[in-house]
């Protein structure tokens, strides 16, 4: 395991030394016009040198491009059912202890899957913040004991069928991998979501199903499908399983009234060329939320019973993932195995919350803007012995949340060094709004992760400035949680290699950006 004391960013290699801050200094404070030929080369020369420079320079501002970034949130062109790719198309292993799999966003398969209302990226912002706050109002009421403060309601520890929460429903589906599943395998878009312990697609006979995008799974099409029996030790881990004709049966309801019923059986997965047999997945024939698109839902928490924990012995409870850029054709991948642990990343220990096993927390110790440490206390982002507060990193929640006095001074702070920019009114759930129309890029402070070990993460422009319509309205991706829990999500952690190491307990940030 690399030392977790590890500086997060290597100094740059000997022909980056050279390119500072100041060579890509804009003619206005707030605005950078540069001939058609340099813009590209010197926008990635400096997130180059932003992703490999030493823990101890930053520079303190990068450059955002706003052309680019308007011309991304276009409508991703729908693919016809004809081209969704097959197993072989998407994902690949070798005999190096890994396997692959790509990743894509939401956007380009929902646009397949929603009418004509939501191809505007308006629309599809205002749908996407929603499903986040149902996302993070499921997680606080899970993790908080009710929402409030400590002490406000009993905490409950959750275990495997209670503990399941809808990546898609409650604000994930951000992100879906394909996979097949039983024998001969069916390809299926499923949502991998970090939080959830369980593997469950809608299956036949479909009394009550949502659209998807592929054919519902038949399990009498497949030749390994077997049904959990109800003295198997997986029933008993189910809160609330019940028992039909032999077979455990699992019902999980989520906070917004939209739920999955079923059977637990045991199935094949296959990943290409790579097989698992026997996973325990939840086989549902009554379905209701906004599932959009996928099959179901791929769980990848920290748990017995997600599919990293059921993996075991064959990852080593290590898995990499890399999360795509919004508005982009462009594929991440999720990569299972101690094979995929790439070397030379910034290495953070994972902290366990025994209230919530499922959860992977990290620790961090602050914030930065341009360079300048924000004056908030570390204990802001404690995890308490009780199991409260803390920072959980969420594939399923889109914008990071801080706790409103951290947030606040962030956030004042980002706004002191923007003052030169020109401000919109708030949109959504973002109060921290410019209007960048007509810019061709912006100049904008620099924002940093601090993390208890010594790594420092420093974010690319465009995972804290977000285009919220088509018009030049961008806004500080970040909110308040309304409590002491911290999520760092998925807008920030695009573009980043990210890398969990269950069994020794290190999550690793880079050392590639994808």
């Amino acid at each position: 395991m690399p030392d977790s004391n590890k500086s997060l960013l290597k100094p740059p290699p000997p022909s980056l030394n050279n390119l500072k801050p100041h060579l890509l200094k804009p003619r206005k404070p707030s605005t950078m016009l540069v001939s058609p030929a340099m813009p590209i080369f010197l926008v990635a020369m400096l997130q180059l040198t932003l992703s490999t420079v030493a823990a101890t320079w930053y520079p303190d501002f990068q450059l955002l491009n706003v052309k680019q970034t308007l011309f991304g949130t276009k409508t991703p062109r729908p693919p016809s059912t004809s081209e969704y790719p097959q197993l072989s198309d998407v994902s690949e292993s070798d005999h190096q202890g890994k396997w692959k799999l790509k990743l894509v966003h939401r956007d380009k398969l929902s646009s397949n899957t929603t009418t004509t209302t939501f191809h505007d990226h308006s629309h599809r912002f205002h749908a996407r913040m929603q499903r986040d706050v149902k996302r993070v109002a499921s997680l606080l009421r899970r993790l908080s004991g009710g929402g409030g403060q400590e002490g406000d309601a009993a905490y409950e520890v959750n275990d495997f069928g209670s503990d399941v929460v809808s990546g898609m429903d409650q604000g994930s589906g951000e992100y879906f991998v394909r996979i097949g599943v039983g024998s001969p395998p069916r390809s299926q878009y499923m949502v991998i979501d970090s939080g959830s312990d369980i593997v469950w697609v809608q299956c036949q006979p479909c009394n009550q199903c949502y659209r998807q995008s592929d054919p519902v799974f038949n399990p009498a099409d497949s030749a390994s499908y077997s049904g959990v029996s109800c003295g198997s030790s997986v029933c008993d881990r189910i809160e609330n399983s019940g028992c039909h004709a032999g077979r455990c049966r699992y019902e999980v309801m989520y906070g917004d009234g939209s739920y999955t019923k079923g059977t637990l059986a045991f199935e094949t997965l296959t990943f290409d060329r790579t097989v698992v047999k026997n996973v325990a997945i939840g086989c549902g024939h009554i379905n209701q939320g906004m599932f959009i698109g996928a099959a179901g839902l791929l769980g990848l928490g920290g748990g017995s019973m997600s599919l990293v924990g059921q993996l075991g012995g064959q990852t080593g409870g290590a898995f990499s993932y890399c999360l795509v850029s919004r508005g982009t054709d462009s594929s991440g991948s999720l990569v299972f195995g101690r094979g995929g642990m790439p070397v030379g990343a910034a290495w953070v220990p994972l902290l366990r919350n025994p209230r919530a096993p499922s959860f992977y927390y990290v620790g961090l110790s602050g914030l930065g803007v341009g360079g300048i440490r924000v004056p908030v206390s570390e204990d802001i982002f404690r995890l308490t012995e009780l199991g409260y507060g803390g920072v959980v990193m969420d594939t399923g929640t889109a914008v990071t949340r801080f706790p409103t006095l951290a947030y606040n001074a962030f956030r004042d702070a980002f706004i002191s060094q923007t003052a030169n920019l020109p401000r919109a009114s708030g949109v959504s759930i973002f109060d921290t709004c410019y209007n960048l129309w007509g810019f061709v890029s912006v100049r904008v402070p620099t924002v940093s992760f601090y993390f208890s070990r010594g790594p420092i993460l420093t974010l690319p422009a465009r995972n804290f400035l977000i285009p919220v319509d088509d018009v030049g309205t961008f806004c500080f991706a970040f909110a308040s949680s309304g409590s002491g829990l911290s999520i760092i999500g998925n807008i920030q952690q695009e573009g980043i290699q990210i890398s969990f190491d269950g069994a020794n307990g290190f999550v690793g940030f880079g050392p590639n950006v994808c």
